[in-house]
């Protein structure tokens, strides 16, 4: 820890008023970084992934058990919240930790990706977008000060500007401009509604496409705008690996070092540990709980379907060596024993499986965030990198050549 500390800026710590960020290690060869994210209901050591309780829970986990798996900063989703329980509901309860048990910290989203997975429903202008409801077909607008005002009630410690979302992949130059011109104003209209910024931090989000020129614009108009930390947005919406590295790569390159940088809605290893090293910290998705309820298990070399014949008399654990409840003996204090054949058993007919399942699978990923995290304050990120790859393609030849070549362009060559 010292020798890491003396290759560190000699400023380490910058605060805003709910949020303190400290820069622990940087990794000596990437752009890797090791800090710690104090936010109101605690500590969250960085990188994170953090795992999504959309309708305030997570599919198949009680918050004992989430808080079990070292999770300390989970999403909600504003949108959906706002439709059901309601913002009068949250009020009354004081808010989503209250509703829904959770004594630690919370990220919302502002309800701006519905724009693109709900497309169909919604329509948007500079006012704000237009929805009709998925639950009864009801008409609602959700303006830039609607999403601050909700998220100012569910209470969340993290909360998101709504932006302008576009799919990447359009080819609509004008329109992806008007997006992201559109997301930075409308993030000084959500600075303005924002009652709460002593406990609770806005973050703006960076958008324009695959354009880096766009991207790079947008980055300075944000970081002008001095919120406790910037998301990279827009991304996981089908575009080419290759793009998507480009653009993470882009952006860190020009956020200020002393803020937390979220890229949302990536979540599979390969994405967390390649982003980590282009230089992010904060990890979002769906895909570890989804994937839990098809009955796969993630595990270090790869993603194992538990549905499969071949484990019908596996009584192994899930992974060998994993410490998440499930897969560690039953003789050990907290632990179940969980083996693949019961798993098995139970995927198709009943939904203890998926929870098993998503216990196992949050681990994991926060799990590997942790060992990264160890690497770069012990300078062995690109080691790390290397085995971490070795293990999920015993043969060098089906490395992705993405993967590939984002980690060159930061000083790790796997091959």
């Amino acid at each position: 820890m010292m020798w890491a500390a003396r290759r560190m800026a000699s400023t380490t710590s910058a605060s805003s008023a709910a949020l303190t960020f400290e820069l622990v290690a940087k990794c000596s060869t990437t752009r890797a970084r090791a800090s710690v994210l104090t936010l109101p209901h605690g500590p969250v050591h960085l990188p994170v992934f953090m795992p999504v309780a959309t309708q305030a829970s997570l599919k198949g986990l009680t918050p004992e058990q989430l808080e079990n798996t070292s999770c300390r900063l989970c999403l909600n989703n504003t949108y959906h919240l706002g439709l059901k329980p309601g913002q009068e509901v949250l009020d009354a309860v004081g808010g989503a930790h209250k509703l829904q048990g959770w004594n630690y910290n919370i990220l919302t989203d502002s309800g701006g990706f519905q724009m693109v997975s709900l497309l169909k429903l919604a329509t948007i202008t500079e006012e704000g977008v237009r929805f009709l409801s998925p639950h009864d077909g009801t008409p609602m607008l959700l303006t830039p000060e609607h999403s601050i005002s909700l998220q100012n009630s569910i209470g969340s410690d993290i909360i998101m500007q709504l932006d302008d979302v576009l799919v990447t992949t359009s080819p609509d130059t004008a329109r992806m401009r008007e997006a992201m011109e559109r997301s930075v104003r409308w993030l000084d209209r959500c600075i303005a509604a924002h009652k709460h910024p002593d406990r609770q931090n806005l973050f703006c989000i960076i958008q324009g496409g695959l354009d880096l020129d766009m991207r790079r614009e947008c980055c300075r108009e944000m970081v002008a705008r001095d919120t406790p930390g910037i998301a990279i947005g827009g991304l996981s919406g089908g575009e080419a690996k290759d793009d998507f590295c480009r653009v993470v790569a882009a952006c860190t390159e020009l956020l200020p070092e002393l803020k937390p940088r979220y890229v949302m809605g990536i979540g599979y290893p390969e994405d967390l540990i390649v982003s980590t090293a282009l230089g992010a910290d904060m990890f979002d998705c769906v895909w570890p709980t989804r994937t839990a309820r098809f009955g796969n298990a993630i595990t270090k070399h790869g993603v194992l379907n538990i549905k499969r014949e071949i484990y019908a008399a596996d009584f192994g654990p899930l992974e060998e060596g994993c410490g998440c409840p499930c897969c560690r003996p039953i003789e050990e204090e907290g632990a179940m024993g969980i083996t693949r054949a019961f798993v098995h058993h139970n995927a198709a007919k009943e939904t203890v499986a998926a929870h098993l399942l998503t216990m196992h699978n949050v681990w994991y990923q926060l799990n590997l965030m942790r060992e990264a995290r160890e690497s770069i304050i012990a300078d062995t990120f690109p080691a790390f990198v290397k085995e971490f790859f070795a293990r999920l393609y015993p043969d060098k030849q089906n490395y992705p050549s993405w993967v590939v070549n984002a980690l060159r362009g930061v000083g790790i060559d796997l091959l």
